[in-house]
């Protein structure tokens, strides 16, 4: 019987000896993620080839601002964050406060008696003791031992190094004092990992107050209930969803080199804001549109030397409600002189009054006044290039601007601007490309179609978006860069939000209108930037150097979204439903075009 309780007890044992063995041999999840070595040094530690070091905070202000740790949350460099927060007893803190009132109104007493002065540190000391000790017997407050530790990890030493100084930088700038948990290197790296271990142990006392401010839950953050994705935050993973036309305006300026992603972030807005109805509307140089616009079946427009769209400049708009005939009269007025200076060149101001005279009565011959109803008016009754041109001929002072003029009328550009409007733009995105011009023609094709664009958006309200790609080309004409710079200003009262494109940031800032129209947009896009151009776009837009560097490291498709006063890191993204109708890269158009024959 014995003999037989030993054989089982020694079947039992070599079975969990097996058991263990097996075990061994099985891969954990403890197994996979751990690195394959762990050297420990005085401040460092090497987690596989990694550098790792750690440091902790020793010294608070005396006041804190809320969401003062914002700016270490958002860095994006990889670190890990750990708070701990050790209730304390009130009873044993109020004890301890109360011997240092105490102590404190003894000294100030004794010094009295001695004839000093009397000290503000003392008093100053004296007085937060007693305000604390009022709002912890009250309830109000609570005291906590607080612990906070930062490890930062870096390839190699000047790296990690890099890191650790800029964080401390930012701390120190608002007093918050750190030292580095040197030969507590392993102490540090454990507290920082998710055990929820406080191996380090170093804490500081606060009460419930400058504590609420280590919220750490505020990195930057865009978005709301409405409006559509623009991309992902970089910051934080979390969604960008935004709708521009809830500012105080809708207006857009995107910023990036040639290849960063500009007209594919602004293609992927417009289709994904007409699926909430918006309408859009948009100038387009190097005919990047056209396939969209085919895809959701809108209407594409070529403006060129051959095409039979016409536009005429001096058509008159309807008259919105709360405008007058007479001041619509005099502003389109304003815009055609505006157009032919940038027709004719250099004008001087007794042309410019011959030029007025000239248009008025061009009008007049028509039989058009200026306080009649112009719905009444067809297309081919409005006067033409043509028009203005004899009446030049025969008036004093006009002959050698009808002369300047002559191309435009009778020359190789005239079937481009000398005929009578025959466009409509009824559908939902309308597409002008003017790629197909010539480069003497396209600012003030761009002029002409941005004035026709003025007029519908007086003459009907909508949910509009009007796309200006290439916007330098307008700045480079003062004339053509204020009419920008008046819609800017008056788009959003007619529902309108604008959209200006550029890669030669210097042009477009460049212009006396250029940072105005940055500063009438609630919303700016910085993708990837040259050197060349950064250090103008961190002195116009206050950027940090750690923005600055971003811009310069960022991918296709990645940058600094601003909306309104927040600002955040983001990455465009779209679905390949979206990729294969948006992209520019020729590449892909190529093999869409074979795919499709």
């Amino acid at each position: 019987m014995l003999f037989s309780k030993k054989k089982k007890s020694s079947e039992l044992d070599e079975v969990l000896e097996q058991d263990r063995i097996y075990q061994q041999g099985v891969a954990t999840v403890r197994g996979l993620i751990a690195p394959s070595a762990i050297q420990i040094e005085s401040s460092k530690i090497h987690v596989g080839d990694t550098l790792a070091t750690t440091i902790f905070v020793v010294a608070y202000p005396r006041y804190l601002n809320n969401n003062w740790f914002s700016p270490i949350v958002n860095i994006d460099f990889p670190m890990d964050i750990a708070m701990f927060i050790h209730p304390a007893q009130t009873h044993v803190v109020l004890k301890n406060l109360r011997k240092n009132a105490t102590r404190l109104q003894s000294q100030i007493n004794l010094e009295a008696r001695g004839g000093k002065v009397r000290d503000p540190i003392l008093e100053s000391a004296l007085q937060n003791v007693e305000d604390l000790r009022d709002r912890l017997q009250q309830g109000t407050e609570r005291m906590f031992r607080f612990g906070l530790y930062i490890t930062f990890y870096g390839a190699d030493e000047k790296q990690l190094h890099s890191h650790k100084t800029d964080v401390m930088t930012v701390l120190e700038a608002q007093l918050v004092y750190t030292k580095t948990a040197t030969l507590r290197t392993d102490l540090g790296f454990i507290s920082t990992l998710p055990l929820a271990e406080d191996a380090l142990n170093n804490g500081t006392n606060l009460n419930t107050s400058p504590l609420s401010t280590m919220f750490p839950f505020v990195s930057s953050t865009l978005s709301s209930n409405d409006g559509i994705l623009y991309g992902i935050n970089r910051h934080n993973n979390s969604l960008i969803l935004f709708d521009r036309f809830k500012l105080e305006n809708a207006n857009m300026t995107v910023f990036s080199k040639s290849g960063g992603g500009k007209s594919y972030f602004v293609k992927l807005e417009v289709l994904r804001s007409m699926m909430f109805g918006t309408h859009v509307i948009v100038i387009d140089p190097e005919n990047e549109y056209q396939y969209l616009c085919q895809t959701v079946g809108g209407t594409f427009i070529n403006i060129s030397l051959g095409s039979r769209a016409h536009l005429n400049p001096f058509e008159l708009p309807e008259v919105p409600e709360d405008e007058r005939p007479e001041d619509v009269f005099r502003s389109t007025i304003a815009n055609l002189i505006g157009l032919l200076h940038i027709m004719l060149g250099s004008v001087s101001p007794e042309e410019d009054t011959v030029l007025e005279r000239a248009i008025r009565e061009s009008y007049a011959v028509r039989d058009i006044r200026e306080n009649m109803d112009f719905r009444s008016i067809a297309h081919e009754d409005y006067p033409t290039m043509s028009d203005l041109k004899q009446i030049l001929d025969n008036m004093d002072g006009g002959t050698i601007l009808a002369r300047r003029l002559e191309k435009y009328t009778d020359g190789i550009f005239a079937e481009f601007l000398n005929k009578p409007t025959n466009v409509e733009i009824n559908n939902q995105m309308v597409v002008f490309n003017i790629r197909d011009l010539e480069e003497e023609l396209r600012p003030i094709a761009m002029y002409m179609v941005l004035q026709f664009i003025w007029n519908e958006m007086r003459r009907e309200l909508k949910k509009r978006i009007v796309v200006i790609d290439e916007a330098w080309m307008m700045m480079q004409n003062d004339d053509a860069a204020s009419f920008v710079y008046s819609i800017a200003k008056r788009c959003r009262k007619y529902y309108t939000g604008l959209t200006t494109i550029t890669q030669d940031i210097s042009d477009f800032l460049s212009s006396r209108h250029g940072k105005p129209i940055v500063t009438n947009s609630s919303l700016q896009l910085l993708l990837r930037q040259s050197p060349a151009s950064i250090d103008l776009l961190q002195e116009t837009f206050y950027l940090t150097d750690h923005e600055k560097f971003l811009l310069l490291e960022s991918g296709v498709g990645e940058g600094i979204f601003f909306a309104g006063p927040k600002h955040a890191a983001i990455k465009v993204i779209a679905s390949y439903s979206e990729d294969q109708i948006i992209t520019s890269n020729p590449e892909q158009i190529l093999q869409n075009k074979k795919r499709e024959m």
